[in-house]
């Protein structure tokens, strides 16, 4: 009954900023490490942001400063902030639950940066 679902995405301008959702159901969510991850086609997909069950925060190089990753346990929701978007960004942007051996993934939502 776990399920992750994304909602945000769309078509942006480069320059331009987004905010992913990500809601939570059938988890414990307080105790799961979250994290957004993203596949280009012909990519590999690629973390771009985590955020522990503790709040720790975690970045690769790829974020580049640009993205923030929050979470709201009550309302069990995961964000990412996104702001000066690239067209490089374009991608399915995916949300991610671990606990122990438990792993969770969203359907994805589409994020296409263009003029």
């Amino acid at each position: 009954q776990a399920q992750l679902v994304e909602s945000g995405g769309g078509l942006v301008q480069p320059g331009g900023s987004l905010r992913l959702s990500c809601a939570a159901s059938g988890m414990t969510f307080s105790n799961y490490d979250m994290s957004w991850y993203r596949q280009a086609p012909g990519n590999e997909r690629e973390l771009v942001a985590k955020i522990s069950w503790r709040g720790s925060t975690n970045y690769p190089d790829s974020a580049k400063g640009r993205f923030t990753i929050s979470r709201d346990n009550a309302k069990k929701m995961v964000y990412l902030q996104m702001s000066r978007l690239e067209p490089e960004d374009t991608a399915v942007y995916y949300c991610n639950a671990v606990s122990f051996s438990l792993t969770y993934w969203g359907q994805g939502t589409q994020v296409t940066v263009s003029s």
